[in-house]
């Protein structure tokens, strides 16, 4: 089973909120769950973007991970910890989007996932690009940290949720 399978999840669930679910806070400082959605879709375009990238350079790397990096692969994923970026990195989510907006961006990361499944392996493992916090990664290493990071998130999609409910939002 491809790991596809996860984000189309992701996707499909959008069908079943409404806009004020979509879109309610319970504080300020707390993402609803449409800004939730709109983080994964920037960051996977993102990383995606660094994964092509991979592919078009033609001279190699040789440089490695840092130290949280090699433990992020080695464990195969993030830590289950809530991760704070610097603020100058954490831009609010856009809370705007309709379901069908967030469904059609949803769409269009499946598709370039799926366009590239088959053809990652192939791209030599020393063309890198430099990520901020886990070093140099090859165009494997991106496409695999697209998964990692929605999986990452599914503990802070189920917190939203139970907070939808006990706030009664319906």
């Amino acid at each position: 089973m491809s790991e596809i399978n996860l984000i189309i999840t992701y996707k499909n669930e959008l069908q079943k909120y409404s806009m004020e679910q979509l879109r309610f806070k319970s504080e300020e400082s707390v993402w609803s769950i449409g800004q939730m959605y709109d983080h994964l879709i920037v960051v996977a375009n993102e990383y995606l973007d660094d994964m092509e990238t991979c592919a078009t350079l033609n001279e190699e790397q040789y440089l490695g991970k840092t130290e949280f990096g090699e433990h992020l692969y080695k464990i195969g994923g993030f830590p289950p910890i809530k991760i704070k970026l610097p603020d100058e990195l954490n831009t609010p989510p856009n809370n705007s989007d309709s379901n069908e907006v967030l469904i059609d961006r949803m769409d269009q990361v499946i598709l370039r996932l799926s366009q590239w499944e088959s053809k990652v392996g192939n791209i030599k493992p020393n063309y890198k690009v430099k990520h901020g916090g886990f070093g140099w990664l090859n165009a494997k290493e991106w496409y695999e940290l697209v998964f990692m990071h929605f999986r990452h998130h599914l503990q802070q999609k189920d917190e939203l949720e139970q907070s939808l409910v006990k706030e009664q939002v319906f």
